[in-house]
This record gives C-alpha cells, sequence and structure tokens, in this order.
C-alpha cells in the first residue's frame, strides 16, 4: 500500500527534514510542486485536496488558512505548526504521551504535532501526574534549550551569517511562550509552569529540564521511585529511560536521531530531583514526530524511516 504526501511549506527548515524522512520510501508518494506552482494558489489548493495526507509546514495563521481549502472528506492532516495543539477536533499527535494515545491518532482525521519543548515536559511530567505521585496543582518551572535552527531560517542565518557571536541567549521573558497552553492542558497541571526558553549555539539538539521537590510529591518516593514510574511509562521504542547515573548530559546527546533520552537524578538525602529530557529539536520535536505519526495513521510501523 502507497499512500500520497502533500508537504505545505516543504521548503522551511522542518518541511525539508521531512521530506529528507521520506525520501526513497516505497510506501509514500510526495506531491512536489515547482517554485512556481508553489505560489499558484489553485495548484497548492489542488495538491492539499488531492494528497491522502497533508502536513503543514506553516505559520500559526497560514495553517488554519490551509484547512479551510481542504473540501473533501478524505483528506487526513498533520499540522506540525502551534495553531492545533489545545484545538477542540484535533488530536494531539505524541504516540508515548497515554496508553492510547497512539489508537487515538491512528483513527483521526486530524492530528497536531507536539511543540519540541512541551515534547520534552510532557514525557518527563505526565507519567508522574497519572501516576498520583505529582499533584496536578503542583507549581512547576522549566528550563530549556534548542539548538538554533529551531528559529527557522532567519536564526540560521542569523548564527551562521555573522549576525550574532553570543554563545547562549534567553528569550520568552514575558512568560507568554506559544508553548506554556500545551505544557498545561497535556500534562494535566491547574496552573500554567514557567517556562524559560534558551536557544544555545549548536545547530540541532535540546535539553529540558523540570527541577522538583521530592515534597512536592503526594507521598514519600525517592529518585530511583521516579525513575521506575517514567520506565514503566516508556518501556520501547522512540522515547528511552536512561538508568544511568551520568556525570553529565549534553544538549547534542540525541541530535541527528528521532529518539528522545529521558533522566532522573538527585539526591534522596536533599529531597531533590532533577528531570532532564534531551532530544533533536528537528527530529523527536518537530520532523520526526510528523512522519512517526504520519506512520501510524496510514498504518505503518511507527518507526519507518526515522533514526533510532
Amino acid at each position: 500500500m502507497s499512500v500520497s504526501v502533500f508537504i505545505d511549506g516543504a521548503v522551511g527548515t522542518t518541511g525539508l527534514e521531512i521530506r529528507e524522512r521520506l525520501g526513497g520510501r516505497a510506501d509514500v508518494s510526495v506531491i512536489v510542486l515547482d517554485d512556481e506552482r508553489r505560489k499558484d494558489a489553485r495548484a497548492r489548493r489542488q495538491a492539499l485536496n488531492d494528497a491522502d495526507f497533508v502536513i503543514l509546514c506553516l505559520p500559526d495563521e497560514s495553517a488554519r488558512e490551509a484547512v479551510t481549502l481542504i473540501d473533501n472528506f478524505r483528506t487526513r492532516v498533520i499540522d506540525a505548526s502551534s495553531a492545533h495543539r489545545v484545538a477542540d477536533g484535533w488530536t494531539y499527535g505524541f504516540p508515548e504521551l497515554e496508553t492510547d494515545q497512539a489508537e487515538r491518532i491512528a483513527a483521526a482525521r486530524f492530528v497536531s504535532n507536539p511543540g519540541c519543548y512541551p515534547t520534552g515536559f510532557l514525557a518527563l511530567v505526565r507519567p508522574l501526574i497519572r501516576a498520583g505521585l505529582l499533584p496536578a496543582d503542583a507549581l512547576l518551572s522549566v528550563n530549556a534549550a534548542s539548538g538554533y535552527s529551531g528559529g527557522g531560517k532567519a536564526m540560521i542565518a542569523e548564527f551562521e551569517g555573522g549576525g550574532t557571536d553570543t554563545a547562549f541567549r534567553a528569550y520568552g521573558l514575558s512568560l507568554a511562550h506559544k508553548h506554556v497552553p500545551e505544557m498545561t492542558v497535556h500534562s494535566g497541571l491547574t496552573h500554567a509552569p514557567i517556562f524559560q526558553p534558551s536557544v544555545a549555539r549548536t545547530y540541532r539538539g535540546m535539553l529540558v529540564e523540570v527541577p522538583l521537590h521530592l515534597s512536592m510529591l503526594t507521598k514519600p518516593a525517592t529518585v530511583a521511585d521516579l525513575r521506575g514510574v517514567l520506565a514503566d511509562a516508556y518501556p520501547a521504542g522512540l522515547v528511552r529511560v536512561a538508568d544511568d547515573d551520568a556525570a553529565l548530559v549534553t544538549i547534542e546527546e540525541n541530535a541527528g536521531s528521532d529518539r528522545m533520552t529521558l533522566r532522573i537524578t538527585g539526591a534522596d538525602e536533599s529531597g531533590q530531583a532533577r528531570l532532564i529530557a534531551t532530544l533533536d529539536n528537528l527530529g523527536k520535536g518537530a520532523a520526526g514526530a510528523a512522519v512517526q505519526n504520519l506512520n501510524i495513521m496510514a498504518g505503518f510501523d511507527a518507526t519507518t524511516g526515522l533514526t533510532l
């Protein structure tokens, strides 16, 4: 069985990464518009309606507009923007998040790809809330750093074209980042976490960290207990839980792959823990996640075309 896929926004960073993962696959036929036809509204609309699957790699407003151009009940959509991540009628495209999430994605017509930062945060926090260890009204903060490719072509040009010589910078200082609603809703938290994003001088890679006082838990638990909850939540697949006591963790640990590694470190004596996720912001944080969702929706093996 082969399915047709149209990537709307295929010349952007995420679109190019998706196209690379789909290249050479006999089970996927990619609908390609040349530069002239890509700018032709009629040709684009036809491609949106001809495809079995559409993957939107567009700004939020453009993604919303693209959905309105699909006038059939057959074409299925994966939106890589943040436009529909908490929207009614859309299934959240994080297959590992809940025990039945992959089944929901398989049955869905409209799937919203998770954000890169929320992917790390939710993978760490959601199992602890679901297990009843971390209260839903916990006041959390999340510190995160991404490679500069997460900022798209403009930021890539800035870092690689001499526009900046900084090694690390914080942003989102107004605490109103567009990822916060997604983190709050899909974690099950009643209070939005304090989100502290930053960008580092590395092309790709991401490190997401949630500090935790063990006294915040609903019952006594050790660092090993928390690690066990995560290990039970992610027994196999693209998300793995490290059982080592790493001396250091790098932002590039999973760069160039579509996997994510989770760690819980800390000291029972001090009652403190560090929940850490590493992933590729363009892999499991974007293009890899979109292809994983496509595979699930099309009935293929979830990891086809991905780097484990």
